[in-house]
């Protein structure tokens, strides 16, 4: 066959379930004599070794959800987990939580171990590491073999699957726009690298907001920042060398840091610049002054993505192949860092 043989064609060919092949493949008495011989034979026919993961399927279900994020320091990853954990024990499932620590290769072990018959299903947010590979093998793999998968927050837009997300661009638009309105003028952007796709459309729809007014788009007003835990001083060369009046941070770790160097370049948060940020954790509301925020509901985003992942599990078709994006309302919580 020209395409990479998967219990999903297997399924598909022979008009049964993916479990009754996953079955049959492991000789299970649950199916009938004729039946198993029929799929044996089809996998024999066309050389198809099932891997672990495909043999970890079973009618027994586990009654666990794996959740895979690329850290829990940060108070978003933190709601969403909560809201998970909620939905999930509410509907008698437990979870088991996986950090990738922004590694490509740790998340596909994660994936990897937790596949092998420890979970039913896996809600995730893709690491830094693998949004910059483009690598999804390891979520088509998954898949492939019939194991479904809830994406939040980070998506990889080619991976057949529930997607939970915000609005990134009409909130980075919204953001700006509030900025402009209290009369800033020079506005920076401290982001992440383009290939964080939140990074990347909340870049976007800064440069909307600023084009709409008639703006001129000054790409050294914009900071892609890599190394996360050591911004410090890349941050503070960015504002030392913009005179900025105006802030919007893609994450509240990136706005503090703006706020303690500008308060040490003597500058008055909000009357010299204002800031407004995403995420409204602890940061943001124990910060001095406070921040301006957007908020993403992290606990909605995690009990949906476990309600639309267990809803997956219990149909009696889930061999169905559609999917739903899931867009969560935003919404601007002003607090001291804006006059």
């Amino acid at each position: 066959m020209a395409q990479k043989l998967t219990l999903k064609k297997i399924a598909q060919e022979l008009k049964v379930s993916i479990s009754t092949v996953s079955k049959a493949l492991r000789d299970s008495h649950e199916i009938s004599v004729e039946t198993r011989t029929k799929i044996q034979e089809y996998a024999k026919r066309y050389n198809f070794k099932p891997n672990n993961i495909a043999l970890s399927l079973k009618n027994q279900k586990t009654k666990k959800i794996g959740v895979i994020i690329p850290e829990i320091v940060h108070h978003f990853f933190a709601t969403v987990i909560s809201g998970v954990e909620r939905v999930a024990n509410e509907k008698g499932y437990q979870v088991i939580i996986c950090l990738s620590g922004e590694s490509f290769d740790k998340e596909v072990v994660n994936m990897d171990m937790l596949a092998n018959g420890s979970i039913d299903g896996f809600v995730m947010s893709l690491s830094k590491e693998t949004m910059e590979r483009q690598d999804f093998h390891h979520l088509r793999e998954v898949t492939n073999q019939g194991m479904p998968i809830v994406m939040f927050d980070r998506v990889a837009d080619d991976i057949a699957c529930d997607k939970i997300i915000i609005d990134d661009v009409e909130a980075a638009n919204k953001a700006t726009d509030f900025l402009l309105r209290k009369n800033r003028r020079k506005l920076g952007l401290i982001s992440t690298p383009d290939y964080v796709n939140v990074g990347r459309l909340r870049t976007q729809g800064f440069k909307e907001a600023l084009m709409k007014r008639g703006y001129e788009i000054d790409e050294k007003a914009i900071l892609k920042v890599e190394d996360i835990e050591n911004c410090g001083d890349m941050i503070k060369e960015f504002l030392m060398a913009g005179n900025y009046d105006g802030l919007l941070a893609v994450n509240e770790l990136f706005a503090v840091t703006a706020s303690k160097a500008l308060q040490g370049m003597g500058k008055k948060v909000p009357d010299d610049v204002a800031i407004v940020a995403f995420t409204d954790g602890m940061l943001s509301k124990y910060a001095s002054p406070t921040l301006t925020t957007i908020g993403q509901q992290g606990e909605e985003m995690g009990g949906l993505a476990a309600a639309k992942l267990i809803q997956k599990l219990e149909s009696d078709h889930q061999e169905d192949e559609t999917y739903e994006t899931v867009i969560v309302k935003t919404s601007l919580i002003e607090r001291e860092s804006t006059p």
